[in-house]
């Protein structure tokens, strides 16, 4: 009975005191406030589609954080243990409670983020949402050959010159 008197409030204060995470020491760019897009900066149209949430998200007041997996100082470790690898394979966003979503469910939380909360909603409606799930695990599959680099499947990849 002692026993779990101690423990409780132990276990308790464990889990809403301010404990920075260790990942957290060495991970100084990281803002556990904002949400963070992951995103592949060699993709033409993941590009395209960035710069504009960048546009509209620049007056407000909680910033989100677009983080281009492509580049060489990428860590996966610092976002979510998401791997350079892993992130290719479908949108990832860490909300900012550094819950992880993918897929449909990444671009709602990032659409709302900067200010377009309407459309993750309509993504995200019932009637929608399993013809978005279709559609980008379409856009998913084909992204690199859809933007010639159809040849990467492991390591960085660039888009092939002509």
């Amino acid at each position: 009975m002692f026993a779990k008197a101690v423990i409780l409030p132990v276990r308790s204060y464990l889990r809403t005191a301010n404990i920075v995470p260790l990942r957290h020491l060495y991970c100084t760019h990281l803002k556990s406030s904002s949400v963070r897009v992951l995103y592949d900066g060699e993709c033409p149209v993941c590009v395209k589609e960035i710069n504009f949430l960048q546009f509209l998200q620049k007056n407000r007041a909680e910033k989100v954080d677009f983080v281009d997996i492509s580049l060489q100082d990428y860590d996966g470790a610092c976002y979510g243990g998401i791997s350079y690898e892993k992130a290719m394979e479908e949108m990832h966003v860490i909300d900012e409670h550094d819950q992880v979503h993918v897929g449909v469910p990444a671009f709602n939380v990032m659409y709302t983020a900067v200010g377009l909360g309407w459309v993750g909603r309509f993504i995200s409606w019932p009637y929608v949402r399993p013809l978005m799930d279709q559609a980008y695990a379409v856009f998913a599959r084909n992204r690199l050959r859809w933007t010639g680099r159809e040849e990467c499947t492991t390591g960085r990849c660039a888009k092939k010159n002509d």
